[in-house]
C-alpha cells in the first residue's frame, strides 16, 4: 500500500524475478521488510520513466552482480538500459508522428481515402466528394497491399479518367455487369467469353489514350522519380504479386478467370503493337 503497487502486480514480480519472494511466516503469510520496500519504489519510478520490466530485471540483475548477491539495498544501475529506451521512445516518436500525419489526411480528405498512402491521396485529392466510388477504394486497397503505394498511385490514374470521362465510366459498368455474368453456369469456351475478353482489351486501350490524352502518364513519370527518391530503406515491405494470387479469396468462375487472363493477353499484345508503331 506504501509503494502504491497492487499485490497482484508484486505477485507478477515474483514471477518474473523482478522483486525476490519472501519467506512465509509462521501464520503463512510473507513478510516483507524496508529493502522489499524500497524495491518497489524504484520499480514504479522505472516505469513511471517509460523502462520495461524487462530492462528493468537487467538493472537490477547488474546491481546485484555488481554489490554481491545479497546487496539489495543497492539502487538499480540503469545507466545500460537508458540508451535503449532512448532508441525505443524515438522509435514511439516517429509512430505517433506517422499516426497523426495519417489521420490528419483521414481529416483533410473526408473519406477512406486519407488512409491510404500519402502517394495515393495526394493524387487523388483535386477530385471533388464522391467522384470515386467505395469499390475503387476497394480496388486501390488490395493495389498497395500488393504492389505497395507506387502501385496504387499508378492504378489511380485509371480511377482519375473513370471520375472525370462518363463516357468511359459507363462502358466501364456494362463491362463489369457482363464478366459477372459469366458465373459457373457459362462454360469457359462460350463465345461471349471471348467477346467480353476483346471488348475489356478496347477499353483498356481507350482508358490509357485518355491517360495520355489528360498528361497523366506525365505525372506518373514523376511519382516514379519521387518515389525512388523517399524509399528511405522501406523497399521489400510489400507482398509479392505471386504471393497474393496464392492467398487471394478469388470467387470467379473458371469462365470469367479465361476472360480476365485473355483480355490481358489481349491488351499486352496491344500495347506491344502500339509502342512498335510509335518506334
Amino acid at each position: 500500500a506504501f509503494a502504491g503497487i497492487t499485490p497482484r502486480a508484486i505477485r507478477h514480480y515474483h514471477e518474473i524475478g523482478l522483486l525476490p519472494e519472501p519467506e512465509r511466516g509462521g501464520d503463512g503469510r510473507r513478510r516483507y521488510g524496508y529493502d522489499d520496500m524500497t524495491r518497489l519504489l524504484w520499480i514504479r519510478k522505472m516505469a513511471d520513466a517509460g523502462i520495461s520490466l524487462d530492462d528493468m530485471r537487467a538493472a537490477f540483475g547488474e546491481a546485484r552482480d555488481e554489490a554481491g548477491d545479497e546487496a539489495l539495498d543497492q539502487a538499480p544501475d540503469i545507466e545500460s538500459v537508458l540508451s535503449r529506451l532512448e532508441e525505443t521512445l524515438a522509435a514511439q516518436e516517429a509512430a505517433i508522428k506517422r499516426r497523426r500525419a495519417a489521420v490528419q489526411r483521414l481529416q483533410a480528405v473526408g473519406s477512406p481515402l486519407g488512409l491510404l498512402s500519402e502517394l495515393v491521396t495526394d493524387r487523388l485529392s483535386h477530385l471533388p466528394p464522391g467522384a470515386l466510388r467505395p469499390s475503387d477504394l476497394d480496388a486501390l486497397l488490395v493495389t498497395e497491399r500488393i504492389f505497395g503505394p507506387l502501385g496504387a498511385a499508378i492504378q489511380a490514374g485509371t480511377f482519375i479518367v473513370l471520375a472525370t470521362h462518363p463516357d468511359l465510366r459507363a462502358e466501364e459498368d456494362r463491362l463489369e455487369a457482363a464478366e459477372a455474368a459469366l458465373d459457373d453456369g457459362v462454360e469457359p469456351d462460350d463465345p461471349r467469353v471471348e467477346e467480353l475478353a476483346v471488348q475489356r482489351c478496347a477499353h483498356q486501350m481507350a482508358l490509357n489514350q485518355a491517360i495520355e490524352a489528360t498528361g497523366l502518364d506525365a505525372t506518373e513519370e514523376k511519382i516514379f522519380e519521387i518515389y525512388d527518391a523517399d524509399l528511405k530503406g522501406e523497399e521489400g515491405t510489400e507482398m509479392s504479386a505471386a504471393t497474393a494470387i496464392t492467398k487471394m479469396p478469388y470467387d470467379f468462375s473458371p469462365a470469367r478467370m479465361r476472360c480476365v487472363e485473355l483480355a490481358g493477353r489481349l491488351f499486352g499484345e496491344a500495347l506491344a503493337d502500339a509502342h512498335s508503331a510509335d518506334s
